[in-house]
Parts: C-alpha cells; structure tokens; sequence
C-alpha cells in the first residue's frame, strides 16, 4: 500500500499583520484624538477668560505651551498675570486695577478624564496696588489646586498653600505682614444645593498662622479650622465680588459658620454661629464663643499700657466707644487726688477688671478638659464686641 503525505497547509500571511496593523490605527486615532484635544485648550481658555474679564478678573499669560502626549495634557504658563478691578468695595473701575504677577503656573489634566484639573505655582508672586510699584511679595514651597467639573460650573476645588509668606514693601524694605506654615481652602456644593439656589459649604485651615498688622492678638502663631455654608447665591456666573456680596445681601443670603476653632498656645476658642449683610454691605449677626484660657487675650488687649501712657480718643473709640479720653483721665487723676497712688492701682490693675467684666457677661463652661467662659461676639453693622469691648471694625464689602 503506497502512503501519501499531505503537505501542510500554508496559513495565509496577511494574518499575521492584523493586530500590528490595529495596533498602528489605534496610535494613529489616539495621536489625532490628543491633538485635536490639545488644540481645544487655546479655545476653551480663551473663552474662560473673556468671561472672567466681564467680573473685572483679566488673566494673562506671556507665554504657554502645551504637553504631555500620550496621556495627559500639561498646559505650561510662563509670566503669569492677573488684574482685579472692581473686587472690593472701595475699588472704583475708572481706577488702576491691582496686579498680581508669578513665575509660572502648570496645569496638567488626564485626557480620558478632562473635568479634572491640577495646577501648580511657582513662586514667587508680586502684587501691585492700583497698578503702582510692588506693594507685595508671597512666597510658598509648595502651591497646588485641584477644580473638578470643568467647563461646566465646577462641582467641588481646593488650594494648598505650604510654607506661605507675605511680606509688605517698606520703600525698598519688605516687613513680614503674614506667615503661615500650611493653608488650605476647600469648596464643594452642599446637599441641599439646586441649580438656581446654590449652597456652598467651605473648610478653611491655617496651621502655625501669624498677622501683623492686624491685631496684637495676631501676631502669635495659631493654629484655626473654620466651616461654613454660604446660601444665598443665585448661580455662580462669573462677577466681581461685591456685585455677588449684593446679591446675596437682597436674597436674605447667610453665611452659617458650623464650627471654627482657633487655638493660640494655651488659648483654645471654638464659636459657632449665623453672620449676615446689612443694606450697606457691612457683616450683622452674632457667634456663640466659648474660651478656654481668657485671661491669656486681655493683657494682649494693651489696656494697662493705654491707661499708663494715657488713653488716646482713637484708641477709646475702638475699645469702649461713647467713652471720652478726658473723662477717662480726669476719673484716675480723682483717685489719685482722694488717695494717693490710687489712680495708679486701677491702671496696674484695668486687665484684671477688664477680664473679670468679660467673664461676668459669659457662663462657666468646660472647653477640651479646661474651665472656659462662653459669651456672644456680636458682629452689629461690620463692628465686632467682645463683651463690652469693641475689637474691630470690618469694612463694608459692597
């Protein structure tokens, strides 16, 4: 019997080429996907900023460029500037806007999840009042933001500040103004959000804060967390902050402080409460403080040194207004006269007085395991009342 051998069949080459050939469509697509993405960032920012410029926000860049193929999209500014106009209550448009410039800012988002966005700053930063010479100078180690729900009105951001300092140009000498170790700021639509009446709940931290300037009390370092939900908002369009501050003033708006904490080394205060606009754009309302370690605040408070050195018109205004500098002088001069060394005794002895005032108007409470006083601070057309005591005047924000 004769065998027959069958040849093998010969599978056909072409095969071979397809997934290789696949593969390079898929390049090929992806590389004209990412191009075309890429090409769509000059547009999408440059209708960002047209809008921004409407609410006196105009942002420039000296020069971008735009990275990152494969994946992602980096979109690189070099000389970064931003002119408010408009922005606070005081700041007419006819008048130089304010300026802040910085190195660079880089943008960077993942091409299959382009509603998110992270950015970084380069430091250093200046800022120009009214268009002048520097007033300002920030420096950080470390900035970062992150936005999600671009374009579209962003669903949730955040900003991180490490190591943060400003300082104030003194002539040609800067003097620190500010100095934190870390800050960070977030925002995210409440639950009880809708679209035409948008709650914002906000978290603030400062760690290892300081502020000259200010206040005495401030230029301690303190660490403060502060929670709020801000209602009263009709959409978030873009517009220049005191025309916002307005409306939220005409739509009965308030900003509910849920929780802030501050503590300043033995001083712990925690306030809760609901602030509100008067019709001249000046903060009403009152928080619930508790306060563990009072007595740390009043000698902060300089009301010994004022009363020694004699008290200014200026200086009673902001601390106990209605009261005259020269009742306030002809009263110790009185007691000195009746008993000699007398007047003397009160000024020794006005922080001991003034705490024991504080306290009288407050409730024994406990704060964190320490005895605490809790009483009002009462914010009453933009002036702020510790007690009795005035301790600031906020300006109106519209």
């Amino acid at each position: 019997m004769t065998d027959i051998t069958l040849a093998p069949r010969r599978r056909p080459l072409w095969r071979l080429f397809i997934a290789p050939v696949l593969l390079v469509i898929a390049a090929l697509a992806w590389t004209a996907f990412w191009f075309y993405a890429a090409s769509q960032v000059d547009a999408k920012a440059d209708a960002w900023r047209a809008r921004e410029a409407q609410s006196g926000r105009v942002y420039d860049c000296a020069r971008h460029t735009v990275a990152g193929y494969p994946f992602r999209l980096e979109v690189r500014c070099d000389g970064a500037s931003v002119s408010l106009v408009s922005q606070t209550a005081g700041q007419a448009a006819a008048q130089a806007p304010i300026t802040a410039e910085l190195g660079q800012i880089l943008v960077v988002a993942q091409v299959y999840d382009p509603k998110l966005l992270i950015a970084e700053f380069t430091a250093p930063a200046t800022i120009s009042d009214r268009g002048g010479q520097p007033s300002m100078a920030v420096t950080w180690s470390k900035a970062r933001a992150s936005v999600v729900g671009l374009p579209d009105i962003p669903q949730r951001a955040s900003i991180v500040f490490d190591d943060a300092e400003i300082d104030r140009f003194n002539g040609s000498v800067q003097a620190p103004l500010a100095r934190a170790r870390h800050i960070e700021l977030h925002g995210r639509f409440a639950e009880a959000s809708t679209a035409d009446h948008p709650v914002i709940e906000t978290v603030f931290r400062i760690e290892h804060g300081s502020l000259a300037e200010v206040h005495p009390l401030l230029t301690e370092p303190f660490d403060a967390d502060v929670r709020t939900m801000l209602s009263g908002l009709k959409d978030l369009s873009p517009k220049p902050w005191p025309e916002r501050f307005r409306e939220i003033q005409a739509a009965g708006g308030r900003a509910e402080i849920v929780q802030a904490r501050i503590q300043q080394g033995d001083l712990i205060a925690i306030a809760a409460g609901t602030l509100g606009l008067t019709a001249q754009g000046r903060l009403d309302g009152e928080l619930q403080m508790t306060v563990a370690g009072l007595e740390k605040v009043i000698p902060a408070l300089g009301i010994e040194k004022m009363l020694e050195e004699g008290v200014p018109q200026a200086t009673l205004d902001r601390v106990a207004p209605g009261v005259k500098t020269q009742d306030v002088n002809n009263l110790l001069g009185a007691l000195d006269r009746a008993i000699p060394g007398l007047g003397k005794v009160v000024k020794q002895n006005a922080n001991v007085g003034v705490a024991a005032g504080i306290s009288a108007l407050g409730k024994e409470a406990v704060l964190e395991g320490k005895k605490a006083r809790s009483f009002p601070l009462r914010f009453v057309d933009g002036t702020v009342f510790l007690g009795p005591l005035k301790v600031a005047q906020i300006p109106p924000l519209f």
